[in-house]
């Protein structure tokens, strides 16, 4: 049996923010009846805007199919829109529609309990945060695609 990490260790630290991070998605997407891929993907969506099927199915990680059936449930849940790709009718695109209030009631303390952190640094403080939030997501996108070519090259 392993002996856990001290409270004071960084890497400990940053693990257990990790770990709340995705334990309170969790717990979102489950509180309005959605799976955690499901708030990840409509995430994606609000962030970048409108896509095709197929670039959202990139970022997920899922297949056509997989891919699909969570459209369907974006879709049935009113936090989606299937339109005609205004560049080539014969696509679709999905399109965010503003998040429906059980969402935002349900992703709303703790947006204002991080608000209320963030806020009570100084501005530079601030500023080092938010530098590295942008780096550290560079950096976890290029180890993602990393993996993806990885396992690309093991098929």
């Amino acid at each position: 049996m392993s002996t856990p990490r001290h409270a004071s260790d960084p890497s400990a630290i940053f693990r257990r923010y990790l770990s709340s991070v995705v334990l309170h998605a969790q717990a979102g997407a489950k509180a309005v009846d959605l799976g955690a891929t499901d708030l990840y993907a409509l995430n994606i969506l609000e962030l970048n805007g409108a896509m095709t099927p197929g670039e959202l199915g990139a970022r997920t990680g899922l297949t056509t199919g997989p891919t699909t059936r969570l459209i369907d449930r974006l879709e049935q849940a009113g936090y989606v829109r299937r339109a005609a790709d205004p560049g080539d009718r014969r696509k679709v695109i999905v399109e965010p529609i503003d998040s429906p209030a059980d969402l935002d009631k349900v992703l709303t303390p703790a947006r204002r309990r991080i608000g209320d952190i963030i806020a009570s640094y100084t501005p530079q403080q601030r500023e080092l945060l938010f530098d590295y939030f942008a780096r550290a997501s560079e950096a976890f996108q290029q180890s993602v695609d990393e993996i993806a070519e990885h396992d690309r090259s093991a098929d």
